[in-house]
């Protein structure tokens, strides 16, 4: 015999935008770090990985909250359409 089911927990609400900026914060830290430390010419790539990681959390910290709206208008539009169904059956 099988055990019920518990039902899934609601999703962890976190802060994405945060999370990106400290990321972002973290390889700036980096780049400041390396460009004090005088590094060998066949080390420089390190240099570029950074304003790499940079960049693309900077494209986070702008596009995150962009994608959560629209997940959100998503999210209402579905709800929207699910409430009027039972509305058109009815009639």
């Amino acid at each position: 015999m099988t055990r019920a089911r518990r039902p899934d927990p609601p999703p962890m609400r976190t802060n994405d935008v945060r999370i990106a900026a400290a990321g972002t914060a973290g390889w700036t830290v980096a780049l400041v770090v390396l460009l004090i430390v005088d590094l060998p010419p066949s080390d420089r790539w390190w240099l570029w990985t950074c304003v790499a990681g940079i960049a693309i959390g900077v494209f986070g910290v702008w596009y995150i909250p962009r994608l959560q709206a629209s997940r959100a208008r998503q999210a209402e539009a579905r709800a929207a359409r699910r409430a009027q169904r039972p509305e058109d059956r009815a009639g």
